[in-house]
């Protein structure tokens, strides 16, 4: 395949997994409501584009959750980012959009990785898809703790859950919403990932 057509199915194939992407968040199957966040399995497409198109496929899916997640922050149908928007608008925007372009980079880096060492030919895809999930929710609960801790609004979530410390904080926050992300897109993306790559030779 000539250096033009790997282009042109590349950026075909990224376009296809940005519209599922839109479309998922659009028909709302991809935010289940979860207390003051929303359980996103808008990492599902941007894991499957990581793993089968790579680190800069992951990069732009990752920035377009993003994008989604930036909008439901200004319009207000995310209880917790519309707040930060309101009072910490830059903030919002890192947390929102720069984790999540970082998180997708990062699936698809470590899927090139762990591809590598994978003899079986199958880990390295739920592996990678797994990835995109916990990568997600460390870097936004992370922001979150570093920048966004002190803030009025977490700080009454924190002490409505009983949360002593930011670590607990998050724990009684993401724990079991952290957990069905994780599985749900491990499971999803790593095996749709997996019969794609098969049946395209990817």
């Amino acid at each position: 395949m000539s250096n033009r057509s790997r282009s042109l199915r590349f950026l075909t194939t990224t376009a296809m997994f940005m519209a599922v992407e839109l479309v998922m968040w659009l028909l709302h199957l991809g935010q289940v409501p979860f207390g003051p966040l929303n359980m996103s399995l808008l990492t599902v497409p941007v894991a499957i584009g990581a793993i089968l198109l790579g680190p800069t496929a992951g990069l732009i899916l990752g920035g377009t959750f993003g994008l989604t997640s930036l909008y439901d922050a200004i319009t207000g149908a995310s209880v917790l980012t519309g707040y930060f928007f309101a009072t910490h608008p830059v903030h919002t925007v890192f947390l929102c959009v720069g984790m999540r372009m970082i998180m997708g980079l990062l699936t698809g880096l470590i899927f090139q990785g762990l591809k590598k060492i994978d003899r079986t030919k199958i880990v390295s895809y739920y592996a990678g898809a797994i990835c995109a999930p916990l990568l997600n929710t460390l870097f936004f609960m992370g922001y979150i703790v570093l920048f966004l801790y002190q803030t009025e609004k977490v700080q009454s979530i924190a002490a409505s859950l009983g949360a002593t410390n930011p670590l607990m904080f998050v724990v009684l926050l993401v724990g079991v919403q952290g957990l069905l992300e994780a599985v749900v897109c491990c499971l999803v993306a790593g095996s749709v990932a997996k019969a794609v790559s098969k049946a395209l030779h990817m």
